[in-house]
């Protein structure tokens, strides 16, 4: 008998928003459902925010919930693209849509806005909060759907942090909860389709040493 596939914490970037590659994306996932777990990024939603920010002047407490307001934005247009999709903001809502093998899309701002181990700062954003919700969900495995190829397998946190690529916060977060995260890029959209309908582990792995 097969062993159970394990639940996987998916991160979709926020840039994949206008790209015509969005929707093979969300039938991926969408395959996977009841072994899935999606968390949207912030996307133009989080880019009016951040640009907004120093115009306005308001904190960065307010910024950090507007920025969590904006996943919530992109991650109800996903679930509006892709039937199987349902947005949802708590643990046992997510397990329920699991266990009706759908797809789980987090909208985090009732969990996460007022923790204290979430900074409001733009050091988090919502690669570190999948890594926080993996930990709450106790998945073992993160990936991160980025709209750039990973450069190189594996590859150092502290790296990815320098170029960019996840933010400051992600490290700490992940910590020493043994979960296995990766990144993916374009380039490796088909093997992530098959990586996933088979439980495997896909895409360069994030070492934090």
């Amino acid at each position: 008998m097969p062993s159970p596939r394990p639940l996987t914490v998916v991160k979709l970037g926020g840039s994949y928003a206008f790209s015509p590659a969005l929707g093979d994306w969300l039938e991926i996932i969408a395959a996977n459902a009841g072994h899935v777990v999606l968390v949207p990024g912030g996307g133009p939603f989080a880019d009016t925010v951040r640009e907004a920010q120093p115009k306005m002047g308001f904190d960065d407490r307010a910024a950090h919930h507007m920025a969590l307001l904006a996943m919530e934005q992109y991650g109800r247009a996903l679930v509006s693209l892709n039937e199987t999709l349902a947005l949802t903001s708590s643990l046992a809502a997510i397990r329920r849509l699991l266990s009706a093998h759908r797809v789980p899309v987090w909208a985090p701002t009732r969990m996460v806005l007022d923790q204290v181990d979430i900074p409001s700062s733009w050091d988090v954003t919502s690669d570190s909060l999948a890594a926080w919700l993996a930990r709450k969900l106790r998945a073992p495995r993160l990936l991160l759907i980025k709209h750039l190829d990973p450069p190189g397998d594996p590859v150092r946190a502290e790296d990815l942090v320098k170029h960019g690529i996840i933010d400051r916060a992600f490290v700490p977060v992940l910590g020493s909860s043994g979960i296995a995260a990766s990144i993916i890029g374009p380039a490796q959209h088909a093997a992530a389709a098959r990586a996933l309908a088979r439980g495997e582990v896909i895409g360069s792995r994030i070492g934090l040493r």
